[in-house]
């Protein structure tokens, strides 16, 4: 029965090539060995089950758990400013290992400002980075902004960002999305670790991101913002596609548990299309309701730059 599951999971990634052709070349045995295998004359062994559930992203859920107990997997730790480079690459291994390339949709809670946009070299990006560091690492020594120099994770994050930019997304932002940034900023700052003119700066990208993003719902058709004002938001990641689907639930700032479960994905895409229900499209709305929307943000960021004074 699990071999059966197994095959019909495989036929559908492979779609018109030849099954054993496939499983001869991935297992590295003859075809005659791998048609026995598919006609279920012979069983997998356990290593070759494994090897094709890994190469095809194959969840194992379905053959191991139960409605009450699936599998997840885990993002490596994320401790120190070292382990940025690998946090970023997994990530992205992560993207490269979906069908992103049709028919993918990404779904993003924004309790915070999706952290896609602060994959940059900008002070902002770095003072994010400072700041999820800090939270992070028990014995990180509170050092001033300036002295901060995390390591050189350009490439990956900045091809990071860009998979995310050209995928269809939905985010669902709500007043307190950029509250997290700001109640950051101010911290530092009246804690003598970040200067006046570095917060200024800091404030001044975070306005030209939430004009970007401004932008980009009234220009990008890809890019769909709606305004949630019932439900808490969460920072969860939904990455839907009829074929495979992974759920990404925040642990911390760099760390989330990844599911692939079907029937998790399916209640999770269920989830999000119930909230949009219940949000307020800022794409569709009007000009008037998006403008009261941003500039709710633009005077957030207003009001904290005056207590730098």
């Amino acid at each position: 029965m699990h071999q059966e599951i197994l095959l019909r999971q495989i036929r559908k990634k492979i779609g018109d090539k030849s099954l054993n052709d496939e499983i001869a070349n991935i297992l590295n045995i003859s075809y005659d060995a791998a048609h026995r295998r598919t006609s279920l004359k012979a069983k997998f062994s356990f290593e070759e089950a494994l090897e094709l559930a890994k190469y095809y992203q194959i969840s194992l859920d379905q053959f191991l758990t139960s409605d009450h107990h699936i599998l997840v997997q885990k993002t490596t730790a994320v401790t120190e400013t070292n382990d940025l480079q690998s946090f970023f690459r997994h990530n992205l291994n992560v993207f490269e290992s979906l069908p992103i390339s049709d028919g993918m949709t990404i779904y993003y809670s924004a309790k915070d400002i999706p952290f896609f946009y602060t994959l940059s070299d900008t002070l902002l990006s770095r003072f994010k980075i400072y700041v999820w560091m800090n939270l992070l690492n028990e014995k990180q020594v509170f050092i001033p902004f300036l002295q901060f120099s995390p390591p050189d994770f350009e490439p990956a994050a900045q091809e990071l960002k860009k998979k995310y930019e050209e995928q269809d997304v939905v985010e669902l932002w709500n007043d307190m999305t950029v509250s997290s940034i700001l109640q950051q900023i101010l911290y530092y700052f009246e804690t003598g670790l970040l200067r006046k003119k570095e917060a200024v700066t800091i404030l001044e990208e975070l306005k030209e991101l939430i004009g970007y993003i401004e932008r980009k719902t009234e220009n990008n058709p890809r890019f769909h913002l709606y305004e949630n004002e019932l439900m808490q938001l969460s920072n969860d990641i939904f990455f839907h596609h009829p074929q495979q689907s992974l759920f990404a639930i925040p642990t911390n700032m760099f760390g989330y548990i990844l599911i692939n479960d079907e029937k998790t994905c399916k209640e999770t895409l269920n989830y999000f299309e119930h909230q949009i229900k219940n949000s307020k499209s800022l794409n569709t709305s009007g000009n008037r309701d998006r403008k009261i929307f941003f500039n709710k943000m633009y005077r957030q960021i207003e009001n904290v730059g005056d207590k730098l004074s």
